[in-house]
């Protein structure tokens, strides 16, 4: 089975119509998820007030056949043609790979590479070091050293994907995407 992909999708919606759209997104979004090969949806909706109403909805798929064949579906088709006449200009789609899921943004600009190494790298270091120290004193000397690798390996992978990214990313977030219209002094 080939990993996971994950599509952004990013769309303006024009103001008078964001009550409509968000009832037909949870819509289709609920319609969505019996899609076979679809592993998940989120949606981020746009921050309160008068602004631009941009959203954005991230699908995972089990893969990019999977992939090509909901984009490709009936139901997808019609949702975009259900759609088309309350967006503001057109969509933007983007297929995010490996980390870079981490790093997603509703607008679709992902923080230069250098960020995301450097807080992956950030989450890394202490994780690959409290991991052992836990694993080691239940498991050492039990397992050969090859599957001690492997629970240690796996340890710090799920740490790293349901801990340490998510809190660091979501701590990091004005850092990793800096507000453009924001005043410096």
């Amino acid at each position: 089975m080939s990993d996971a992909i994950h599509i952004a999708i990013t769309r303006r919606i024009r103001e008078e119509h964001a009550a409509e759209f968000e009832h037909l997104l949870a819509e289709f979004a609920s319609r969505s998820l019996i899609e076979p090969g679809l592993r998940g949806v989120q949606i981020f909706y746009p921050p309160p007030g008068p602004g631009p109403r941009e959203y954005g909805i991230l699908r995972s798929f089990a893969s990019d056949e999977e992939k090509n064949e909901f984009y490709n579906s009936d139901l997808y088709q019609q949702w975009e043609k259900r759609v088309q006449p309350l967006t503001d200009g057109q969509l933007t789609f983007r297929k995010l790979d490996g980390m870079e899921a981490f790093f997603r943004n509703p607008q679709g600009h992902m923080p230069p590479r250098w960020k995301m190494a450097l807080l992956t790298w950030i989450a890394v270091w202490p994780v690959s070091m409290i991991v052992p120290a836990l694993l080691l004193p239940l498991i050492g000397g039990r397992l050969p050293s090859i599957l001690i690798a492997g629970v240690i390996s796996a340890g710090i992978v799920v740490a790293l994907t349901w801990l340490a990214m998510p809190l660091l990313v979501k701590a990091a977030h004005s850092w990793l995407h800096p507000d453009p219209d924001a005043h410096h002094p």
